[in-house]
């Protein structure tokens, strides 16, 4: 293993995500919410748009290894905590305002039903949209039965990431230090995870409720981790690197999603993808490298959050003005026009929540936490 290590520049990953979370938000409105639009007549590209979320999860992996690995590359309790507390600021700010928004907009529904019917309707204490699940997402445990807890229904994967965080301090070390015979190990044993999973789920990935959403969470996470080591051996960079290579394995992905193929196949490659990307110099990073993809990336937290919402809010609107409930009723330019539109209404508010409420409330609460933590550590 060499002795040195010179951190790779990873801007171009940021696009990579800001595409993934547009893909997950255009399957969500599309295949799942508008019948009448037929994606899967297309192809089955849309269609796999639940595989964004494992291309999450191994970005998460591959870029927290980035950015820890010299701090947290032998385990102390204080840089532990830290972790955490940053972990806590860069996801729960916009998570609370979401939920509030979710919890808000039924409230206000209930109470405009009072004042029309004089009826008012309690928000039940179990089940989705309910005060257990109110707690449960306070605390960030949702994803344990998102069947059940969620309200912003995304959400269940931040759930099961923050699951992740908590184990990635413990198991960064020993992905950092394996050499190559144990780093193979390693490897061998993620991914003989992610085929148990895959068992499990009978090949089908799109598992987001409870102990299968965990098992498919865990792996992949872990196994960014380990792929970003990967990036200190000079073969990587020279043999994945090359602009053929990266446009290769992006047309192959494409086409095995176009295809239909199997999932466990899809998300393999996008390992391999992923260490594509982050080695490339050439004309791919320089094609990615741009301000509106760029941008796109750096909303991908928030566009992902908020999509949930835009479709909680366009159902209630949808019931109450023109009465639509089922919403096969819609044809396919009423179908386009509004999932373009929640689309548009989807970036806009996410546009503002990244620098107002991410971005701020990331600062303040990091800031609050870590000086909270300081005193008790005086005390």
């Amino acid at each position: 293993m060499p002795t040195s290590f010179q951190r790779p520049d990873l801007r171009i990953l940021t696009p990579l995500r800001g595409i993934a979370a547009l893909w997950v938000v255009v399957y969500h409105y599309s295949y799942q919410y508008l019948p009448s639009l037929q994606a899967e007549r297309g192809g089955q590209f849309v269609e796999k748009g639940y595989l964004a979320v494992d291309l999450f999860f191994m970005l998460s992996g591959f870029v927290l290894t980035h950015v820890y690995h010299d701090e947290l590359g032998r385990f102390d309790a204080a840089r532990y905590r830290d972790f955490l507390v940053a972990r806590v600021a860069r996801l729960y700010p916009l998570h609370l305002l979401v939920l509030l928004a979710f919890v808000t907009t039924a409230l206000g529904g209930r109470m405009l039903d009072f004042a029309l019917t004089g009826h008012f309707e309690a928000l039940p204490l179990e089940g989705a949209e309910s005060v257990l699940a109110i707690f449960a997402n306070l605390v960030m445990l949702q994803g344990l039965d998102a069947g059940e807890l969620s309200w912003n229904y995304p959400a269940w994967s931040i759930s099961v990431e923050f699951l992740a965080y908590l184990l990635f301090p413990l198991a960064l070390g020993p992905i950092w230090r394996a050499d190559g015979i144990r780093g193979a190990l390693i490897g061998l044993g993620l991914a003989c995870g992610i085929v148990a999973f895959a068992w499990l789920a009978h090949g089908d990935f799109n598992q987001w409720d409870g102990p299968l959403a965990i098992a498919r969470c865990l792996p992949e996470f872990l196994l960014g981790s380990l792929l970003y080591t990967a990036m200190r051996r000079p073969a990587v960079a020279r043999w994945l690197g090359s602009d053929g290579v990266a446009v290769g394995l992006l047309a192959a992905g494409v086409l095995l999603l176009h295809f239909g193929a199997p999932d466990l196949l899809n998300v393999a490659l996008f390992g391999v993808i992923v260490l594509s990307l982050a080695a490339n110099r050439g004309r791919v990073q320089a094609l990615l490298d741009r301000r509106p993809l760029v941008r796109l990336g750096e909303l991908s937290y928030a566009l992902y959050l908020i999509h949930g919402f835009v479709e909680y809010l366009t159902t209630r609107m949808l019931a109450s003005g023109p009465g639509i409930v089922d919403r096969s009723e819609l044809g396919v330019t009423s179908s386009f026009a509004l999932m373009v539109s929640m689309i548009a209404a989807s970036l806009l508010l996410a546009s503002y929540a990244y620098p107002h409420v991410e971005m701020r409330g990331r600062r303040a609460l990091r800031d609050r936490l870590m000086a909270r933590g300081r005193t008790r550590a005086g005390a």
